[in-house]
């Protein structure tokens, strides 16, 4: 829906839930599914939980099942736990699970009593396994099919169960007594072979699994390499307990990244969980106030070395001019570093094994720029009437600098990981304080060599 449409719409909802509710039913009926999870994305909780009591169950279903839907959990919440219980009904396993998690344990207690027992079974087993694991993310709907079947009576089987399962692009082959997986069939597999063909022909008997104790991101990255629509969830005993699909991995992704950006930024996770708006400032601020204060320390480094220099300056104040130029170009190639090893390492590319393989790799890299940065910073300082010693010292300075923060840039992720702390946390800001102060030091150094200062 176009901007403005959505703007206009909102401006007629929101006058008629001042006034009275009629006709808000109406002027949403023909809005798309995707174009409705939009419009109460755009309205307050209480505004978007009054339009759901307005529209069919099946519709709000529809909506609730969007990727692009947020807040469906406190939404859930204004409702009456039995109208609440019955669109979660109507979303699949995974789905369901995941708004529960989110509910407070008050109103959790008031909308699960409502469920079939059967559901509730279900949502007791899903909920013991962590949130952020395969398990945590998985579904139990998935089509199953036994060792005797032909390829006719798989598909007989298929269009029996499609309508009660999330996905029907992945079968999997399970042995009745153990519920152990003996293979995987796609359903493409299935149109294309010989109708009278035994499944055990169709099947793949190695398929790529998953423990259902995995982290969340290892499956995503292990559905993105073999290029899977879905992946089976396995318990340590080798029983199929559920299993993965491709759009679960896709909100996984989107939320390992945003929790990336966040500690890149030094903002603690879960400061944008909830839209712009709906953050309290002062929420807000307990998110951001603990990085901001332990680099504001860290950056005192940075005034103690100038205060330590403070003699050389004196004798040459020519050397302040180019103080924000070398460190902001040092803490740049830095930053460039982190976010390439942290790449990598969320990737598998390298790990702590390789750790001497990229500090080499990184230096030669930082060596070579610095080659080629150092001839424009001599250059920019006799531009500036700068003494041709003075110019020589930034010059070696830049040298230097590029390759100490690329090869610091390189370092600070993999030890991070060996220590298991997340490698975001200590990206862009801690290495630009870090090369902030070890780059003055450097650069006062050389000056005290070159100048005789």
């Amino acid at each position: 829906m176009p901007a403005q449409d959505l703007k206009k719409l909102l401006e007629r909802i929101h006058l008629r839930l001042d006034e009275s509710f009629v006709g808000i039913s109406s002027m949403v009926s023909d809005l798309a599914p995707a174009d409705l999870a939009e419009l109460f994305n755009q309205l307050s909780v209480a505004e978007a939980a009054a339009v759901v009591t307005m529209l069919p169950v099946q519709r709000t279903i529809e909506v609730f099942d969007q990727p692009t839907m947020r807040r469906r959990a406190a939404i859930l919440e204004e409702l009456e736990p039995t109208h609440g219980a019955e669109i979660l009904a109507g979303l699949s396993a995974d789905e369901r699970t995941d708004i529960i998690q989110k509910m407070g344990q008050h109103e959790r207690h008031r909308i699960v009593p409502k469920f079939a027992p059967e559901m509730r079974a279900e949502l007791e087993d899903l909920l013991q396994y962590p949130v952020n694991t395969a398990g945590g993310i998985m579904t139990t709907e998935f089509v199953r099919l036994d060792l005797t079947m032909t390829v006719r009576e798989a598909l007989k089987h298929i269009r029996s169960v499609a309508r009660e399962k999330e996905s029907i692009y992945a079968c999997y082959v399970i042995e009745p007594d153990s519920e152990h997986l003996m293979g995987a069939v796609s359903l493409r597999d299935l149109v294309m072979a010989e109708l009278n063909a035994p499944i055990t022909e169709v099947m793949r008997r190695k398929p790529i699994t998953v423990n259902a104790l995995d982290d969340q991101e290892a499956v995503a990255q292990k559905i993105g390499k073999y290029n899977l629509l879905a992946v089976p969830v396995l318990e340590q005993d080798g029983s199929v307990v559920g299993f993965v699909t491709v759009d679960d991995v896709i909100d996984v992704l989107i939320e390992e990244q945003t929790e990336d950006i966040l500690r890149m930024a030094g903002v603690e996770p879960g400061a944008l969980d909830k839209p712009y708006f709906d953050n309290p400032i002062f929420r807000v601020v307990r998110k951001r106030i603990g990085w901001l204060l332990l680099l504001f320390v860290a950056g005192t480094l940075t005034s103690a070395v100038l205060h330590r220099f403070e003699a050389e300056l004196a004798a040459v104040v020519a050397l302040s001019f180019f103080i924000p130029l070398l460190i902001g170009t040092g803490g740049n190639a830095g930053a460039q570093t982190v976010m390439t090893v942290i790449r990598s390492l969320a990737l598998g590319e390298v790990g702590v094994k390789h750790a001497w393989r990229v500090v080499l790799r990184e230096a030669t890299t930082g060596m070579v720029v610095g080659l080629l940065v150092a001839p424009i910073a001599f250059g920019q300082a006799l531009l500036w009437k700068a003494p041709i010693e003075l110019a020589l010292t930034v010059a070696v300075t830049m040298f230097a600098i590029c390759i100490w923060s690329t090869t610091v840039g390189s370092l600070i992720p993999i030890l991070a990981q060996r220590f298991g702390v997340d490698p975001a946390v200590l990206s862009a800001p801690m290495i630009t304080t870090l090369v902030d102060a070890t780059g003055l030091i450097i650069y006062f150094t050389i000056a005290k060599m070159i100048l005789h200062v």
